[in-house]
């Protein structure tokens, strides 16, 4: 197994990064560049957009991008909440948030082809948009940390490359952090939580469109953990062990079979924190600035 070492920043810019969060809406920074509801794929006369933000003193060089997929366990969530990932721009990332569809308008696989065609969308567009193709992270919580781990895991598969834009371009990405997201969706009630995973009104259920016990094979299709390849990219996941939504375990699982093939993935638990981190023993600073050196180390 491969190992990195992610070091964390000084004080000085923990307590600015802090202080960056009040600039604006969502702590944008006062002059970055935003480009909204740009058009990556159209299907069926539905516009998929996506948001892109450049820092305001990016210079000339063409700048690594962090692509941002929400969660909301993917039946709800807006691409205009980039706030877990905002302070990325004051690092010389640009930051490009994603619109996918959610599952009550289309069901699996719809959401991952969506996300692949906005990695392929931006790679065919860098020297447009000032990116460099060769540095993309996907970085995404809960259900977007499954669908950027999706990312990670098919980027040699062309099973959901269906959109037009994914034969022009590659998806592949060179990084990614799941916050966590599911891997397993058979697995999820191996561990007590606030959620009936194998209910037919479950996130997970309502995302394949049927009951996921059911329907075993369609769901082993939405998992992760069953696309690992020693070509894999870094990938970081960063998880509460007191999630009761999405369990601890989960991360296990996919870490564990990365760390099989060979691939670069590190995991990290997040004492006492909830889904979303909440009442963890890491401060939202600290949480951000272990994922922002991951990508240093990635994409620099």
């Amino acid at each position: 197994m491969k190992t990195r070492a992610y070091p964390l920043l000084s004080i000085a810019l923990l307590f600015a990064l802090a202080n960056s969060f009040g600039q604006n809406q969502n702590g944008i920074p006062e002059g970055t560049r935003i480009d909204k509801d740009i058009v990556y794929e159209t299907v069926n006369g539905r516009a998929l957009p996506l948001d892109l933000y450049r820092p305001a003193n990016a210079g000339d060089a063409p700048l690594p991008l962090i692509i941002w997929v929400h969660g909301g366990g993917w039946k709800g969530g807006s691409k205009d909440r980039i706030n877990r990932c905002v302070g990325m721009l004051e690092h010389g990332y640009a930051i490009a948030s994603v619109e996918y569809r959610l599952s009550g308008e289309a069901i699996f696989p719809a959401a991952v082809e969506d996300c692949k065609a906005a990695v392929s969308f931006l790679r065919l567009n860098a020297k447009k948009f000032g990116l460099d193709p060769d540095r993309f992270g996907a970085w995404g919580s809960s259900a977007g940390g499954h669908l950027v781990s999706m990312l990670g895991v098919t980027g040699d598969d062309s099973t959901f490359d269906t959109h037009p834009v994914t034969q022009k371009a590659s998806s592949k990405v060179q990084a990614v952090c799941n916050w966590f997201g599911p891997s397993d969706f058979l697995r999820m009630n191996d561990f007590p939580g606030k959620i009936d995973h194998n209910a037919a009104d479950s996130p997970e259920s309502r995302f394949i469109g049927a009951p996921i016990q059911d329907h075993p094979e369609q769901s082993q299709k939405a998992n992760p953990i069953n696309y690992v390849t020693a070509s894999d990219p870094p990938i970081l996941h960063m998880h509460g062990d007191d999630d009761q939504s999405v369990p601890f375990n989960q991360s296990e699982l996919l870490h564990a079979a990365l760390q099989e093939a060979g691939v670069d993935t590190e995991l990290y638990r997040v004492k006492n924190g909830g889904h979303g981190f909440r009442n963890s023993v890491d401060s939202p600073e600290a949480l951000f600035e272990r994922t922002n050196a991951f990508f240093a180390q990635t994409l620099r």
